[in-house]
């Protein structure tokens, strides 16, 4: 019996997606040599804080929305 889970069909969906974005918005995959280490770990660096902010404005968007009308 085969089972399949969709919530990781779901991430393997968006993760092609993802990279033939990236590949043609910048023209390069993930094997590009061209940076180092500590590039790459500024890279996810950056985007972590991306996704810090898009956190807390959810947050804050779910904490207005459960406010008291009295706004």
């Amino acid at each position: 019996m085969t089972t399949i889970d969709t919530v990781v069909a779901a991430v393997r969906e968006d993760l092609l997606s993802r990279s033939e974005l990236g590949i043609a918005k910048y023209g390069v995959t993930l094997d590009r040599t061209d940076l180092n280490l500590r590039d790459w770990l500024q890279h996810a660096y950056e985007e972590t804080l991306d996704q810090a902010n898009y956190l807390k404005r959810a947050i804050m968007e779910i904490e207005r929305e459960a406010m008291p009308e009295a706004r």
